[in-house]
């Protein structure tokens, strides 16, 4: 079996008003169902330890995460060594439902956006209102970011982690380095 490796080798930029890191190899498992169904929550909460979030939300741990992406789909991260266990345990909870669960984890890139001005820097990129009064830890987005289909959330430690397909990783990575150029802080958000 051959070693996951993330599509830009861990690229980092610290050069400018925040710090992107592309993270990972991280596991990502999509899984598609009845999210209101009760067993669904139980499955969830035993696999991983973690709650099923509410719309528009993230729940992490800081190693593994689930994240509500639509009204029937939920993307749960852990770790990459792990993939293969938490599959086998949903595959077996979800036996006789209507339920799928897939590893996307070669099919996606993940980056950490960090700093005092993290929030601008995807604030400038995103057509979603950033204000720390208005966008909170553990609220989670899918839309776009630049011409990217993406999704992301604000961690608890204020930083962001954001989600892309692997296809794109290095423009994702260098839009992003755009936005962070030094001396490109427009001063929007006073705190961050």
């Amino acid at each position: 079996m051959s070693e996951a490796v993330t599509a830009l080798k861990n690229a980092r930029y610290d050069a400018g008003i925040a710090t992107i890191s592309e993270i990972g190899p991280l596991g990502m498992i999509t899984i598609r169902g009845d999210l209101e169904a009760a067993f669904l929550r139980k499955v969830i909460n035993k696999t991983v330890g973690l709650e099923r979030p509410e719309s528009g939300m993230c729940n992490s741990d800081g190693t593994s995460a689930v994240a509500w992406m639509s009204p029937d789909e939920l993307l749960l991260i852990c770790p990459h060594a792990q993939v293969a266990e938490v599959l086998s345990r949903l595959h077996a909870a979800f036996e006789d439902t209507h339920t799928l669960a897939v590893d996307v984890s070669g099919a996606r890139a993940a980056f950490r956006i960090e700093g005092t001005h993290a929030r601008e820097v995807l604030a400038k990129l995103a057509p979603v209102d950033l204000a720390p009064a208005k966008f909170t830890p553990g609220m989670f987005r899918r839309t776009r970011v630049g011409q990217i289909p993406a999704a992301f959330w604000l961690r608890e430690d204020g930083a962001f982690q954001v989600v892309c397909f692997r296809s794109v990783a290095q423009y994702m990575f260098d839009q992003l380095k755009v936005a962070a150029q030094p001396g490109s802080a427009v001063g929007h958000f006073s705190a961050p």
